[in-house]
């Protein structure tokens, strides 16, 4: 029985913004969107639909998300229970919604993300959603639009959530190839390993009015740099007054908008050949320690966690001492700003030249402070950029050091275009045509270690750790206690042996007894004749075939492990 008090709150709605109450189907008729102070509410996915699609075109892609728990994540609650409440408060499968339709009469594949769904967050059943989109789209030669909503990357997956990033994009580079137009739809909120990804890897990026969109939460930032904020900081206005989208539309416009846009990408495109979505190569063996010292034994992925931090930890400058031979540094991004927080230039490895782009802490204070605790601005991705495809031009093999706790959430460099810094480096190293080897020294932190990370093979050392989030951030978002750090360092299996079995290491590069802070001369001889054995079987792959697998070795990470299942029509 429906009673007089739940009868007014369907017929009334507050608006979040002027706390106007308003009639709510008068606010439905202006799509959501507040009449007296423009305030834009949050869509769900199918609203979405609705507004944007023309009727009846709607086809849903032939793929349904089952459970997926990877790394039998549990925090407050077992994640199976996390995804069962959030597919009954939601009544999706997932944080997205995928599939084809027509805007305006013209065709294109289309996902949708659902900010319900655990803050619309990229796991491996949403990026290999979205990458089976971009797939179709490739196939049926036509537009791909994304419309985001996400709070960032799933920590409850560990890091084969961060891995999403890199497959939705290198399905977006695929599609760059063919001359097809994508567009992303910025709206609120947008941040994390989603708006370091394919949000903005896009021909095209709009931002819905209102809509937020950053690398790191305004919370984060304000913990990190003890500052007030900026009025309408992250905000599309934003966005757009520091260049880092291309318009911003108010939701009553944008189907409009989307229509020419696509109209006009149909009058100019070429006749673009039907592609053949490579057919997937088996997964590789869980890899083997290189040869060398046993690895030491940790008791717990805690003590790893303390050891990748150990302030005598070797840092990329001292293994370009110990490891590799006459480095010769290279300055800036060419922009105007040379980040210390990202170290990098031609050197050799037995004799063989190589570029070599690493993340520099320090071992002091003082050192720590001037080089932001190893944490890259928007210019250190740009300059890492730069030096890549310098060595792409001069036919050299990259070599990636990765030690940092994550990119610098600064406000500065929200300004400056953290996330699609980020963005652009994950996309661009997945076409490389150049062979990559990628090294985790330390910390592998989020967003700002896979931009650096994008490789042929992914070395970790013994002591090192590569997460989604760090434990402390991981605790403070699921766990009621502020000190469950080394509880969610267990349960994100971040070590390097866990990495390994998930496949997202290829191999464990041995340290000396007692770790690489304990003898760092002998931990860079360990590092040189490990990246020398990886690096000798790549040397001879023709660069198509270097990009082939590189693409299929971040492919698998979504394909292995979702359990799509096809819906019959």
């Amino acid at each position: 029985m429906t009673t007089a008090a739940s009868a007014d709150e369907q017929l009334w709605s507050r608006c979040g913004g002027c706390s106007s109450l308003l009639y709510r189907k008068r606010l439905r008729r202006n799509l959501d969107v507040c009449p007296e102070c423009g305030t834009h509410s949050r869509l769900t996915a199918p609203e979405r639909l609705r507004q944007l699609v023309d009727p009846d075109t709607w086809v849903p892609l032939p793929d349904r998300a089952v459970e997926v728990d990877p790394i039998d994540f549990v925090d407050a609650l077992p994640y199976p229970h996390r995804l069962t409440a959030a597919r009954a408060g939601s009544g999706l499968d997932e944080a997205v919604l995928c599939g084809t339709a027509r805007i305006g009469g013209h065709p294109l594949a289309l996902a949708v993300m659902d900010f319900r769904f655990l803050g619309g967050s990229l796991g491996c059943a949403v990026g290999e959603l979205i990458t089976r989109a971009a797939e179709r789209a490739l196939a049926d030669a036509m537009p791909l639009v994304l419309v985001t909503a996400s709070g960032g990357a799933r920590m409850q997956e560990g890091a084969l959530s961060l891995m999403q990033m890199a497959t939705v994009s290198q399905a977006l580079a695929g599609l760059r190839e063919a001359g097809l137009l994508t567009v992303s739809v910025i709206t609120d909120p947008t941040y994390g390993g989603v708006a370091a990804s394919f949000a903005t890897n896009t021909d095209l990026v709009l931002a819905e009015s209102g809509a937020r969109m950053g690398f790191a939460g305004p919370r984060v930032i304000r913990q990190v740099t003890g500052r007030d904020l900026p009025e309408g900081f992250q905000t599309a206005e934003f966005l757009l007054r520091h260049g880092q989208v291309d318009m911003v539309v108010p939701r009553r416009a944008l189907r409009g908008r989307l229509a020419a846009l696509l109209a006009a990408a149909a009058a100019g495109r070429h006749r673009v050949r039907r592609l053949v979505v490579p057919r997937q190569e088996p997964a590789r063996p869980a890899a083997r320690p290189a040869d060398g010292p046993e690895p030491v034994a940790v008791a717990d992925a805690w003590d790893t966690v303390r050891a990748a931090r150990h302030p005598g930890r070797p840092t990329t400058m001292d293994y370009l001492d110990s490891a590799f031979d006459g480095f010769v540094e290279l300055h800036g991004d060419r922009l105007g700003a040379d980040c210390p927080a990202v170290v990098g230039g031609l050197a050799r490895l037995d004799g063989r030249p190589v570029v070599v782009v690493g993340h520099q802490k320090g071992h002091t204070t003082a050192e720590l402070v001037a080089r932001n605790f190893g944490m890259a601005s928007p210019a250190g991705h740009r300059k890492a950029l730069r030096l890549m495809r310098l060595a792409a031009r001069l036919g050299l093999p990259v070599v990636t050091l990765v030690d940092t706790p994550g990119a610098d959430p600064g406000i500065s460099a929200e300004q400056h275009g953290q996330a699609a810094a980020i963005a652009e480096n994950i996309l661009a190293l997945s076409v490389l045509p150049t062979p990559v080897i990628a090294v985790i020294t330390g910390e592998g932190g989020s967003g700002g270690a896979l931009a650096l990370a994008v490789a042929d093979r992914v070395l970790m050392l013994n002591h090192a750790v590569y997460s989604v989030i760090s434990p402390e951030g991981c605790a403070a978002i699921l766990w009621p206690d502020s000190g469950a750090a080394p509880q969610a360092a267990r349960a994100l299996r971040l070590t390097a042996p866990d990495l390994c079995r998930l496949g997202v290491a290829d191999e464990i590069v041995p340290e000396p007894p007692g770790g690489a802070h304990a003898d760092p001369e002998q931990a860079g001889a360990l590092l040189r004749r490990a990246v020398a054995a990886n690096l000798a079987p790549l040397l001879d792959v023709p660069a198509a075939t270097l990009v082939r697998r590189r693409r299929q070795r971040f492919r698998r990470f979504g394909a292995a492990r979702t359990g799509l299942v096809a819906v019959p029509r």
